[in-house]
């Protein structure tokens, strides 16, 4: 079955000339039939030839096919893949955070690949000009479905595919490389028993033998890497011996270098015959590798992989063991789920590894079955050899993992309401019937249906009305009298920024504060629940107590941590012992702050947001208090901020009032100096009229007079408030372009004088506030 014969205006789409026995009997339900398509088949049996196959039926017919990989470096793989499609004349668009949306190209594809983080953002704004594109998807390929099984990310892809069905009902082929429990997702997706393929493991190319094998664990738990290591080794050792192949999985990126390294050193001393030492020319394109410590291990057959490395020096991992000039890979996990390196023998070294929001979390099921799938090559390999290395208690576990496979379970519950709020948020679900209706569209309704005794399916409709009640309780929806349902802007928000409803009130609490501060904000994020989880080592308490000191604070444990590493990072301090995890930290913290800032500009106003945005470029940039408003200039990274701010510039502003010759002075080029004064002048520059003011009034008097408040730099979205003796008398929310008058009473009180005082703050920008004060004495 020649794809030139099957598809002849496709033939160069594929990266073979024949189909194998596995897509030949998929084929033509695939390419006959408008049938939702659910397979199941081992890895490196040719799956993907199945989404290209559906794509190919698609484009065949004029429509958008939409592809969802399951993380973001699959999405750079397809990319560079299906250029091939390009060549044919489509387009192919990528739709990653990491990107900035082109809406035009976006509308344009004829293949989009997204994440389903991505797919579900896209959903969420359907109804907005740049994401209207994602209406018009005819067929959505779904690749590794069994990814709903992920506690992280399950419920995201469930819910985003449920809501596609609901916007555009596209075809749906969902792919997976196990699922035992296929009929109840080919159920989910209405897929007949003509389109529902289960492959077993006789469609496997390679033959897989997959074992556990043991170890005894000690107290350090540094030393048990090491431990397993040598288990590794020992394991893979006869296949390197045989000229074979071998890809060792662990918990992280610096792991793998560790473990790569050691491994180099006890293969040469096991004298096992390795490496291309004789070879110049590989040894001259090793050493042009951007990292050294790759560099030294890979003409000796080892190296590593991992998404920290230049994608130049991937690359070049990948091609050197695909042509088996590298002999052994040590590699995380990720690896696994992207580019297909199969090798003779796949060791799982770590089943267990250090997250920094929550601590030390087993592996994933999924994550183990796809990392032994990598085992056997096809065309070198009659017999593929995967192992798992765990203590001794857990082999029982991974055993029966092995045996029977992971059934997919749904993950929807663990964060129903959140699910259920955005829904709301949105606007697809606008009554209580339409609340049931599409709890019938989700992977957890029928999951129930399957197994109603272990998730109560008789309880399921009860179950959520009580999360609709609690949501119109908490203050996030709103139901009518005729049983209507409205989002509230604590709903709307929450959705936007992919809150925890529980992390959504806790900002609104903020918000509704009489006083709020920076040691507020800060305390206030770091007790979100996504640090709920944040694990706190003994050998960090002393530096989190030291930069605690004199900090008033009810945090306990892992979120106490999180407050300690935002409050030094915002002075460029963190300690040694916090380092590990404090980007990850403040990565999510940022995030955090952000959303924040929205809610105390929806719920406190723009004074409270400018507070907000300050506080997050100091923790993004780690700069005093003096230098955080020229973070906000193009050209002013934290360096110079802190050395322009010791030189006692502050704002934009006094940027350009002090021109591109003082910047010079303070160590910029010219044509830097000169780009940074033109950015500079894009920021608002501030200055306050009092008109008709007199300089007293008598008790009992009145007299109507204005503020005119000019901005002479670029237009910026502004709060205008106007007290007198700390008292409120005017406030306005303005894009100030040009100026804004604001009329102001003086009335004659019972006082010495009054003082007024004009205060105008930036809630999206981290500048200073601009104050200006005019006194008005009192005459009896």
């Amino acid at each position: 079955m020649k794809v030139a014969d099957v598809l002849p205006a496709f033939a160069d789409a594929f990266g073979f000339e024949e189909f194998n026995r596995m897509q030949r009997e998929a084929a033509p339900a695939i390419l006959n039939t408008d049938d939702n398509v659910v397979a199941a088949a081992p890895t490196a049996s040719g799956k993907t030839a199945l989404a290209e196959l559906a794509i190919c039926r698609t484009l065949r017919r004029n429509g958008t096919a939409l592809f969802i990989a399951p993380m973001r470096a699959l999405t750079n793989e397809k990319e560079a893949e299906w250029e091939r499609f390009e060549d044919l004349g489509y387009s192919v668009y990528v739709v990653t955070g990491e990107r900035e949306l082109n809406p035009r190209r976006a509308e344009r594809a004829d293949i989009l690949v997204m994440t389903p983080e991505k797919a579900d953002s896209a959903t969420r704004k359907h109804d907005s000009a740049r994401y209207a594109f994602v209406t018009d998807v005819d067929c959505c390929v779904i690749d590794e479905v069994h990814l709903l099984d992920s506690d992280k990310r399950g419920g995201v892809l469930e819910v985003t595919v449920s809501r596609f069905r609901r916007l555009c009902d596209p075809r749906i082929v969902a792919l997976s490389a196990t699922m035992p429990n296929i009929d109840d997702v080919a159920a989910w997706l209405d897929a007949p028993p003509e389109t529902t393929f289960e492959f077993g493991e006789a469609y496997r190319p390679v033959t897989l033998h997959a074992d556990v094998k043991t170890y005894s664990h000690g107290d350090n738990s540094f030393a048990d890497k090491y431990r397993r290591l040598y288990r590794a080794i020992d394991l893979v050792e006869e296949h390197l011996r045989d000229d074979g192949q071998a890809l060792v999985f662990v918990s992280s990126r610096q792991d793998a270098v560790r473990a790569a390294g050691k491994a180099r050193d006890e293969i040469a001393k096991r004298d096992v015959p390795m490496g291309a030492r004789g070879d110049y020319d590989f040894h001259t394109e090793a050493a042009e590798l951007g990292n050294d410590t790759l560099a030294k291990g890979v003409p000796d057959g080892v190296a590593f992989h991992h998404a920290g490395l230049s994608k130049a020096d991937r690359d070049r991992v990948e091609e050197w063991f695909k042509d088996g000039r590298i002999q052994l890979l040590f590699s995380t996990s990720t690896l696994a789920w992207g580019v297909n390196l199969p090798a003779r023998c796949v060791v799982i070294r770590d089943t267990k590894y250090h997250d920094p929001l929550e601590g030390e979390v087993d592996m994933s099921p999924l994550d183990i079955l796809q990392m032994l799938g990598r085992a056997g090559r096809p065309g070198y390999d009659d017999v593929g050899y995967g192992w798992v290395v765990c203590d001794r208690s857990d082999a029982d576990k991974y055993r029966r993992l092995l045996r029977e496979g992971k059934e997919i379970e749904s993950r929807l519950a663990a964060e129903l309401n959140s699910h259920l709020n955005a829904e709301i948020a949105m606007g697809t679900i606008r009554d209580l019937d339409d609340v049931m209706a599409w709890l019938e569209t989700t992977f957890y309704y029928q999951r129930a249906r399957s197994k109603p005794d272990e998730y109560g399916f008789d309880t399921l409709r009860d179950r959520v009305r009580d999360t609709l009640e609690s949501l119109v309780d908490r203050g996030f929806v709103e139901m009518g009298e005729d049983l209507s349902v409205g989002a509230t802007t604590l709903s709307r928000l929450a959705s936007k920024y992919y809150l925890r409803l529980d992390t959504a009130a806790r900002f609104r609490d903020l918000a509704e504060r009489e006083t709020i501060s920076a040691d507020g904000i800060l305390e206030t994020v770091a007790g979100a629940a996504a640090f709920h989880s944040v694990s706190a080592r003994q050998s960090e308490a002393d530096a989190v107590d030291e930069v605690l000191s004199g900090t008033a604070t009810d945090l306990e444990d892992g979120p106490r941590k999180v407050l300690a590493i935002l409050q030094a990072g915002m002075d460029d301090a963190t300690p040694a012992d916090l380092r590990p995890d404090a980007w990850i930290i403040r990565q999510n913290a940022l995030r955090l702050v952000s959303a924040l800032r929205e809610f105390l500009e929806a719920f406190a106003g723009p004074r409270a947001a400018n507070l907000a945005r300050r506080v997050e470029a100091r923790v993004e940039h780690g700069v005093p208090r003096d230098a955080v408003g020229l973070t906000a200039v193009d050209g002013i990274g934290p360096a110079r901020a802190r050395t322009l701010a010791t030189g006692g510039l502050h704002g934009p502003d006094e940027v350009v009032d002090a021109g591109a010759a003082e910047l010079r002075r303070a160590g910029l080029s010219e044509g830097v100096a000169n780009r940074v004064v033109e950015n500079a002048r894009t920021f608002p520059a501030i200055d306050v009229a009092w008109a008709g003011f007199p300089d007293s009034i008598a008790t009992g008097a009145n007299r109507m007079c204005e503020v005119a408040v000019r901005n002479d730099g670029g237009g910026a979205s502004v709060g205008i408030r106007v007290t007198v003796n700390g008292v409120e008398m005017t406030a306005t929310e303005t894009y100030l372009t040009d100026s804004e008058t604001l009329p102001v009473g003086v009335f004659g009180a019972d006082a010495d004088e009054l003082e007024f005082t004009v205060e105008v703050t930036f809630p999206d920008e981290p500048l200073h506030p601009v104050r200006a004060t005019r006194t008005v004495d009192v005459a009896d």
